[in-house]
Parts: structure tokens; C-alpha cells; sequence
């Protein structure tokens, strides 16, 4: 994801609101690791190694060796793509007894699309799949057409049945979409303040505003946060500045809120990953909790 033009929220007044104020450094370092050590709902899989990039095949090695270091600290893991090792992701997280939201990543390119759609199908038959996404900000990208995507998630909706089928997308489409959002069994909904350039003060409260903004569209539906996070360095994005110590508090903030309100979080992200660096900007390689050399980084 990057930076959103439009679609920005309108904070009220009385935005603010942080569990962390008047905390002690050690007193957050200490609750930070209490947090990871009790367990987080979900974390976005980071697959990549330095030097490594989206189209390079992955080894189910490399896979299992950053899983195990993510398992004792979470419930969920989210994948993004059914292919080139994405597919060892669902398969090693449910032998390490993790629950799976398992996506088939959608471009522009059909042959693609139709290999990721197979593969999902699949890996949803053999037990591998707790929630089905068929796309990510597809929309948001202008990848496919409204039609497309939904003939994809209806195509995955009648191969496979008892499993959750949706689609991910930053939390305004669904309010913008309602024949995409009609045909998803859950609201898989992206959520960002970093980049709509909100304060870190603020972060908290906008992010609230887009999980219920996205809940209303879902008239009912069960609303996921897929993807929030915040980049321990970079460069800001006017009011919003990457830190360590941001990146700390925003994370404890979002997992403090996720377990006392019941609100389903998976966390972007796991690992820092060079090849973001880009279209994202030098920020676009610091969403990790663990460093690039799967390092804890708090």
C-alpha cells in the first residue's frame, strides 16, 4: 500500500485517544514484550530475504525457518499468493498448529490470475484454508474491473464450501463497492493512518473510524483488519513521521485495542523486506516487527 490522495477521514475533535500516555519508557518496553509473549490474533507473512523479490521462487526451507520463529507469538498467519513457495506458507502454519487467511494474489495478467485461483482452490481442498482472499487492492491498483473480480471470489465461492470467502482492500472500497462487498462472506479490510499522513497522536482513533467505516458497509458481515502498521524509519509523510519508538507504541496501541475490544488484527508486518523500498519509498523497508535479518526490533 502507499499513499492515499483522497478517501481521507475527517477526524473529530476529540481525537487523541491512546492507551500508552504517561507510560514510562520501561514500562512500554517491558509491555511490548509481554504483548508478543501472550500472542497476537494475526501476522501478514513476510517471505522475502535481502536480495530477494516478488517472482523469485522461494524455498519451503526458507518458509518453515521464518515460521518457526513466528509461531509462539501469534494465533493466524496471512499469505499473500498461492505460487512460486506462497503455497508452503498455509501449508507449514496449519503443521504448526496456526490458523491460515490465505490469499490469491491478482494482476493484470489472466494466466497469472487463473494459476493463483487454482492454487487457493486447491490448497482450500486439502484443509490448508481458514479465510479465502481472492485478490488484494486490486481496485485500489485498477488491475481488474468490478466484474472480474467478483466472477474470480464467485468462481472460489462455488469450488469451495464452509470457508469464508472475501477480498482485501483498503477500508473505503467496501463503502465505495457494494456489489464486490454483497458477494464476500467477510470484509477483509486494509487499514493505514501512516499513509493518509495522520499524526502518530492521532493513529489510533483514525484507525478505529476505518475499521468501523468498513463494518458499516458490511451491513452485518465480519469485518477482519488485515493490514495495519506503522515503519520504525523513513522518510514522514507530512504529519506522520517513521520511529522505533512509533512503530513500538503503535503496534502495543493496536494489539491493546484488538484484545479488548475482540477486534481481529493481522499485523503488517512480520519481517522487514528490502524490495519495498520504491514505489513506497524508503519506509516501504521498515513495517517489520522483526528486521531483515529476523532480528526482534523492539
Amino acid at each position: 500500500m502507499s499513499f492515499r490522495k483522497e478517501h481521507i477521514l475527517s477526524l473529530k475533535p476529540d481525537t487523541g485517544s491512546n492507551y500508552l500516555q504517561g507510560e514510562t519508557e520501561e514500562a512500554l518496553t517491558d509491555l511490548f514484550a509481554e504483548i508478543l509473549k501472550t500472542g497476537v490474533h494475526g501476522f501478514c507473512f513476510s517471505l522475502y530475504e535481502d536480495g530477494q523479490k516478488p517472482g523469485d521462487v522461494i524455498s519451503e526451507t526458507q518458509v518453515r525457518r521464518r515460521m518457526e520463529i513466528l509461531q509462539p507469538y501469534t494465533k493466524w498467519i496471512r499469505s499473500f499468493s498461492c505460487t512460486e513457495g506462497n503455497e508452503f506458507i498455509p501449508k507449514i502454519a496449519k503443521e504448526m498448529g496456526l490458523k491460515t487467511l490465505v490469499g490469491a494474489w491478482l494482476g493484470k495478467d489472466d494466466e497469472i490470475n487463473q494459476r493463483e485461483i487454482a492454487g487457493l482452490i486447491e490448497l482450500a481442498k486439502n484443509g490448508y484454508v481458514d479465510i479465502a482472499a481472492v485478490g488484494n487492492e486490486v481496485m485500489y491498483r485498477k488491475d481488474l474491473g468490478e466484474e472480474e473480480l467478483v466472477g474470480f471470489i464467485s468462481k472460489v465461492k462455488n469450488e469451495i464450501h464452509g470457508i469464508p470467502v472475501g477480498y482485501v482492500d483498503a477500508y473505503y472500497e467496501f463503502s465505495h463497492r457494494p456489489q464486490i462487498t454483497a458477494v464476500c462472506d467477510v470484509i477483509l479490510c486494509n487499514c493505514y493512518p501512516f499513509w493518509e499522513a495522520c499524526p502518530f497522536e492521532n493513529a489510533l482513533d483514525y484507525m478505529k473510524q476505518m475499521y468501523y467505516q468498513a463494518k458499516a458497509a458490511g451491513n452485518g458481515k465480519e469485518v477482519i483488519i488485515t493490514e495495519t502498521g506503522w515503519p520504525s524509519q523513513g522518510e514522514n509523510l507530512r504529519g506522520a513521521y517513521p520511529s522505533a519508538k512509533s512503530a513500538r507504541d503503535y503496534f502495543i496501541n493496536t494489539q491493546l485495542w484488538s484484545a479488548n475490544d475482540n477486534i481481529p488484527v493481522f499485523y503488517f508486518s512480520s519481517f522487514d523486506e528490502s524490495w519495498k523500498v520504491g514505489a513506497e519509498g524508503t519506509v516501504g523497508a521498515y513495517w517489520g516487527i522483526w528486521d531483515k535479518n529476523e532480528q526482534l526490533k523492539f
